[in-house]
């Protein structure tokens, strides 16, 4: 994060959206459109859900590392926002981004604790079941 720091006041980037959106929260803007293909969402769907079961699957198996469970959101992260079409206050990419965002700001060394581990679970369990829920609704 520092490189990115540095690198942006080196050459005078003047960005603060997507300052704020690649060094707090850890994920890019999410792409919307109209030229929507319909193999490459369904694609990102399958994508999606496999990485809420493997994140809720490493959760239950009592991985704590930051270093082990924020790659796994963050390519939640990056598949949830690759949807078209979704709300701007999609619920499942606010509890997303808010883990990221709290394990972002620890390092790498730290463990959540077991009262976050069932928030976490809880959290994805709820935005697992809201995704699909809108898939439904499609």
């Amino acid at each position: 994060m520092r490189l990115n720091r540095t690198f942006m006041e080196l050459y005078q980037m003047d960005c603060p959206r997507a300052t704020e959106r690649l060094l707090k929260m850890g994920v890019p803007e999410p792409i919307k459109g109209s030229n929507v293909d319909t193999g490459a969402v369904a694609v990102t769907v399958a994508e999606a859900v496999q990485h809420f079961i493997t994140t809720m699957d490493a959760v239950k198996l009592d991985q704590r590392a930051v270093d082990e469970l924020q790659p796994l959101l963050s390519d939640l992260m990056d598949s949830l926002t690759r949807l078209p079409e979704t709300p701007n206050d999609f619920d499942p990419n606010h509890k997303v981004q808010k883990w990221l965002q709290k394990l972002n700001a620890m390092r790498a060394v730290e463990q959540i604790d077991e009262d976050d581990a069932r928030q976490l679970y809880h959290d994805l369990d709820s935005a697992y079941a809201e995704f699909t829920r809108y898939l439904k609704r499609k």
